[in-house]
This record gives structure tokens, C-alpha cells and sequence, in this order.
């Protein structure tokens, strides 16, 4: 169920992203320029007043902005889509100068590869190769990592060791002092880490197969 906040916090984002004020806004979308303001927002009475959908038709055709993306400023807390992110193959990641301590892509080395809808800025991805994550994912594919989003039992997740080792495993047990991951391909043994031996784990948004 849509508040009325969340409506109106979704106009005040749809006008910073064209960097214009509520009032700015208005205008621009043809309106008076009262029809955003905030004291617009509660009747004498003190009742919520909402926004009309001819006002918001108008504000978003003025923006050039699409519904599903206002949606996405109603649900995502404002997060714009991202529509690529940095890739490099599964192997190299292990590879010291990738990431940041906090398991973030930097530095050179990195490719672009689009993607499905995403909001995470940190967002990147691996290619894979190699058979050991069948039938999970096989050689070729491309899974969207993010260090940002939670993880939680039951996840696939990424986890760089502090040897830099790397690894795609299901998450089966996070405790304070040790990880439990469920091997993706029954050849391969499961793994118990302890938190101290983990320099980041990472959860698995997507894969392209």
C-alpha cells in the first residue's frame, strides 16, 4: 500500500534528479507553481492532500522521466538503475588489486558488461570458468555480485579468503567467529571459514544463463 509520504518524497526525488526545486518542478511541468510545495501537502483541516495524477502525468512527461522509474523512486528510496557494471573473469579475481578491503572493485583491468535492472553502485560482475560451480553456473557465464546488499542463510555469495582465494558457495551458517558454504557442485567439498581467514563475502543478484 502507497503513504502519501512516499508519494511525495517520490516528487521531491523526480525533482532533484532534473536538479529543480518542487516549485522548479511545477513550472516546468506547465503547473502552478504552488502545486508541489509543501504547504500544498496537508489541507487547512490537516489532512493529507494528494498529489493528482494529471500533476504527476505532467511532471513526469516535462522530465522526460518513465512510470516504472518513478515506481522505482517510490520503492528504491530514489537509487537510480544501473544499466552496466565493471567485469572481470572469475580467475583473475583473486588476484590482488581488484577490490578494496571492503570487497568494492577498483583499479584498472576492468570491463563493462550490461545488465538487468540493478540499484547497488557497487555493484560488478564475474565471468566464470572452469567446471566447479556446475550445474550452478558453467563456463561462460556472468554473475552480478553485490558487497553491498545483505547476506543472508541460503544466498549464493562470492567470499575472498585473505590467501586470495575465491570461491562462489552457498551461504548455509554465518556465525561471529566462522562461516559454513554449501558446495554448488557435489564433486566439490563443502568449506567451513573462519571470519578471521575471510577478507569479504559478497552476496549473488544475478547470472546470466
Amino acid at each position: 500500500m502507497l503513504t502519501h509520504s512516499q508519494i511525495w518524497n517520490a516528487i521531491d526525488r523526480l525533482a532533484a534528479r532534473s536538479d529543480l526545486t518542487a516549485s522548479g518542478l511545477a513550472k516546468k511541468a506547465g503547473l502552478d507553481p504552488t502545486t508541489f510545495n509543501k504547504s500544498k501537502r496537508i489541507t487547512p483541516e490537516g489532512r493529507p492532500r494528494w498529489p493528482s495524477t494529471e500533476s504527476v502525468a505532467k511532471a513526469l512527461a516535462a522530465t522526460n522521466t518513465k512510470v516504472d522509474t518513478f515506481v522505482s523512486l517510490i520503492t528504491d528510496g530514489g537509487k537510480q538503475a544501473i544499466s552496466s557494471v565493471p567485469l572481470i573473469g572469475f580467475a583473475e579475481a583473486g588476484s590482488s588489486g581488484y577490490f578494496d578491503d571492503a570487497g568494492f572493485p577498483v583499479g584498472k583491468g576492468w570491463e563493462k558488461v550490461s545488465l538487468p535492472t540493478i540499484t547497488d553502485e557497487h555493484a560488478y560482475a564475474l565471468e566464470v570458468s572452469g567446471d566447479s560451480m556446475k550445474p550452478a553456473y558453467r563456463e561462460g557465464d556472468i554473475i552480478i555480485v553485490s558487497p553491498s546488499a545483505p547476506v543472508r542463510k541460503g544466498d549464493r555469495v562470492v567470499v575472498k579468503t585473505r590467501k586470495g582465494e575465491i570461491m562462489a558457495k552457498e551461504l548455509k551458517r554465518k556465525q561471529a567467529k566462522s562461516i559454513e558454504l554449501k558446495s554448488l557442485n557435489s564433486e566439490h567439498r563443502d568449506r567451513t571459514l573462519q571470519m578471521a581467514d575471510v577478507e569479504w563475502i559478497a552476496r549473488i543478484l544475478w547470472a546470466s544463463q
